[in-house]
């Protein structure tokens, strides 16, 4: 007598579940485009949606803490002349945001601490480049300042944002609509899906082919791709029947896939999320009211079926939560904000376990904030690997997070050039003494230049090459140090100014009564 078997996983008893109302932010109108991108991105510290403006395109950028009914007042990002159509946070600092329009120009936007508290019209950056409306944004994962867009022009465009240049660009591949463009884990290729039913494996610096497949899924609605684990590429789309599909291929051998399994008939696009950490892929598909989730193995049939999480009411986007975001006291693997028709609820998926202690399964060494390369570096070749943390104590950051600088004057410089004004930790930078305090030093910010001074001019090679570094260094330390006693001074001179006439007019008004 045979007994069947079940896999052995703990991720089985994954659950989701949707937080309380008072944890919702809700009277949003979100955008009623109907185009497939996520319309919501989300990092520790915001949440950002797209939507619906007069006059233009409008996303909403809330802190995470700032839950409830949203004003109709609360002001937005509203610089674009067309609608938006995709937002995505920077994976390296926490406040900056691109957005990709109609209008065919890509903006990149400065988010203050604490949030707006008036409208944001002017953005740090603006890159235009494309000649149709820009619809998919991607960050580099660990190239510092490095964007990915894609346009309706069948164009694919990679940005050096600190000097709004277009150092890449890939038109001559995609011979119709792009659905869907993504970076793998270090950034060293490009995944992209197109109309023509192809998906393409891409060298992003030299914009050629390095493998593709035709036909992934038979059905004319529109294909999204991501990379998994192993360099192993996950595939959603429709069958000649419209039926709903996912499938797993390997690049390395593109004939049959890995695995193709049907899901239901529905008409939504399904948008695929893989977290590498745990293997899990979650399909969140367009006007549906579910979360589906699959996990990743090695063993057949590869995309083993978890659960689901449904609700009452259809999603029209969705933001995914980095990993050191979530509560990792409460063992929650992945969250996600779902876009209602008037509201944002997150929804929590959590791995259910009875110790409070922290789970080392569950919380392996994640992508943290901190990129590895520099934009200039990545373009002339260099590779970085993620580098990544750990979640143990609840993730804190313990590097200063790396200022979004922008040299206007420089904006049409080659990227060679653009290195040495940009690059604020190297020996390139100090070289240029006259105009070292171009990168806007602080009082705050004193201790960390002049330790990384003393590391650079510990490995010089004459000692009094080292000196004279030294006494350069100070001076223009002192310089700056005088300039701010000087301006601050000044300031407290005129508030006494203005004390002094006001008292003066208090008596005047005393003597009068």
């Amino acid at each position: 007598m045979s007994r069947k078997v079940v896999r052995a996983s703990k991720f089985r008893h994954v659950f989701g579940q949707g937080v309380k109302a008072d944890q919702c932010y809700d009277d949003i109108r979100i955008s009623q485009m109907t185009w497939d991108s996520n319309f919501c991105s989300v990092n520790p510290k915001f949440v950002a949606m797209i939507v619906d403006a007069s006059g233009g395109g409008a996303f909403l950028v809330l802190p995470l803490n700032k839950t409830g009914r949203i004003d109709m007042s609360q002001p937005t990002v509203c610089g674009h002349t067309g609608p938006v159509l995709d937002i995505e946070f920077c994976p390296h600092n926490d406040n900056i945001i691109a957005s990709g329009s109609e209008d065919c120009s890509v903006m990149i936007w400065e988010i203050p601490e604490g949030g707006l508290v008036t409208p944001l019209k002017d953005p740090v950056v603006k890159l235009e480049g494309h000649s149709k409306r820009v619809g998919i944004l991607s960050w580099h994962p660990t190239a510092h300042n490095v964007l990915m867009s894609a346009g309706c022009d069948n164009v694919v465009i990679l940005w050096n944002v600190v000097c709004g240049e277009a150092m890449v660009r890939i038109d001559s591949v995609h011979p119709d609509l792009i659905y869907s463009a993504c970076w793998n884990r270090d950034g060293s290729q490009i995944l992209t899906s197109c109309k023509d039913k192809t998906i393409r494996v891409l060298d992003p610096r030299k914009g050629t082919v390095i493998a593709e497949k035709e036909k992934t899924h038979e059905g004319s609605r529109p294909v999204k791709a991501v990379f998994v684990s192993d360099g192993k590429i996950l595939s959603t789309g429709f069958s000649r029947m419209s039926e709903r599909q996912v499938a797993l291929w390997d690049p390395k051998s593109f004939g049959e896939p890995l695995t193709l399994q049907e899901l239901d008939t529905s008409s939504g696009v399904l948008l695929p999320f893989f977290d590498p950490d745990t293997g899990i892929v979650y399909l969140c598909g367009k006007g549906d009211s579910s979360i589906r989730y699959f996990e990743v193995t090695d063993e057949a049939p590869y995309v083993h079926y978890l659960s689901m999480y449904s609700s009452k009411e259809s999603q029209k986007g969705m933001g995914y939560m980095p990993k050191r975001g979530l509560e990792v006291n409460k063992c929650e693997i992945a969250r996600f904000y779902k876009l209602h028709e008037r509201k944002c609820e997150p929804v929590v998926m959590t791995v259910p376990r009875k110790s409070d202690l922290f789970q080392d399964d569950l919380y392996p060494d994640t992508m943290g904030p901190e990129p590895s390369v520099e934009a200039n570096e990545w373009f002339e070749g260099k590779e970085g690997q993620p580098i990544l943390i750990s979640l143990k104590e609840g993730f804190a950051t313990t590097t200063k997070t790396k200022e979004f600088k922008v040299h206007k004057s420089l904006l049409k410089t080659t990227s060679a050039a653009m290195g040495h004004q940009h690059d604020n930790s190297g020996v390139r930078t100090w070289l240029h003494l006259p105009t070292c305090f171009d990168i806007s030093v602080n009082r705050y910010c004193i201790l960390d230049l002049a330790f990384s001074f003393a590391h650079f001019t510990r490995n010089l090679p004459s000692p009094s090459l080292s000196l004279f570094f030294s006494l350069s260094f100070c001076l223009s330390l002192s310089l700056s140090l005088s300039q701010e006693v000087h301006t601050l001074q000044k300031e407290v001179k005129t508030l006494k100014e203005t004390v002094e006439e006001l008292t003066k007019r208090v008596s005047e008004l005393e003597s009068k009564n």
